[in-house]
């Protein structure tokens, strides 16, 4: 069962490098604001509306977590089972979804514009985590969890081979900028957008690998590992404003929650949860807020950086 840490500093905030303790708070604690979700995904931050949103994808849903009043609400349903989530440079909702195996859209007026639903004729397979560049660009991973089975979508056949793509909304034009990835899931750009992140989940072991944003920043190069996983599992990924990337992790008793690395791939540190935690994202009035979708909660911390 649940409990919060009665204690500064929490138990569940390890540090594994000294460079850590400036990352995190000593007066603050791991709060789980919501469960009752079957498998919770891609959280976003809405500043606006002081609130975030998520998908909690068996459920076919995307839940709304008020920061402000702690309420829990359903923000869509049926959510076609939406998976990663973000906002785009006009505060727009961008989502995966792995029913309808495509990328949209929400419009102000709440309408929903698909953004790309097929590569070069054929259907996508099931998008899953997603993130908008500065110059407009969608940058999603498109690997085969949703048309596994009924859990998480709908049961068919693979049309296209697993990749990551770059969606260009002014030309209507998808490319694919890294392929031959075991599973690509969870990706994020670095601070200066020089870096992309991306995680191989199907592997084994797991891998994060890191590539160089080259030409027009349109294409990437120079593929390498990032870190090392070990026994963990990477999820999705977002980077902090100093370039540390902070991963969701798990599947292995000890290992569920956040792994925290720094730019040069040393692991820093550790927050623990009892649950294997699949995305994150950082809110809040000054962007400090972790929050964490993990299995069937979402949980909060307050932390001593803020989102890139």
């Amino acid at each position: 069962m649940w409990q919060q840490s009665e204690t500064y500093p929490d138990p569940r905030v390890e540090a594994l490098d000294p460079r850590f303790a400036k990352l995190v708070h000593f007066h603050a604690a791991v709060e789980r604001v919501a469960t009752g979700m079957r498998w919770s995904e891609g959280p976003v931050w809405f500043g606006d509306q002081n609130c975030v949103v998520w998908s909690d994808i068996p459920n076919n849903r995307m839940m709304r977590f008020d920061a402000g009043t702690n309420a829990v609400s359903v923000f869509r349903a049926p959510a076609n089972n939406s998976n990663g989530n973000t906002r785009d440079r006009e505060g727009r909702l961008v989502t995966c979804e792995h029913r309808t195996r495509r990328v949209t859209r929400t419009e102000y007026d709440g309408s929903v514009t698909v953004l790309v639903d097929r590569f070069a004729g054929k259907r996508l397979n099931s998008p899953n985590d997603v993130v908008v560049k500065s110059d407009g660009s969608v940058w999603f991973s498109d690997p085969v969890f949703g048309i596994l089975g009924d859990y998480e979508g709908e049961p068919a056949a693979s049309e296209t081979p697993m990749a990551f793509y770059r969606f260009d909304p002014k030309t209507g034009q998808a490319t694919i900028v890294a392929d031959g990835i075991d599973g690509p899931n969870g990706l994020c750009f670095s601070p200066d957008e020089k870096k992309l992140y991306v995680v191989e989940s199907a592997s084994r072991p797991r891998n994060l690998y890191v590539y160089d944003v080259v030409a027009d920043g349109t294409k990437l190069a120079n593929k390498r590992p990032f870190g090392t996983c070990g026994d963990g599992t990477p999820d999705g990924i977002r980077c902090d404003a100093h370039g540390n990337v902070w991963a969701g992790w798990g599947m292995v008793p000890g290992l569920n929650g956040v792994r925290v690395f720094a730019p040069d791939g040393t692991v820093l540190g550790q927050i623990h949860l009892p649950e294997r935690c699949a995305n994150l994202c950082f809110g809040g009035a000054a962007k400090n807020r972790l929050f964490m979708a993990a299995s069937q909660s979402l949980y909060a911390l307050y932390v001593n950086v803020r989102g890139a």
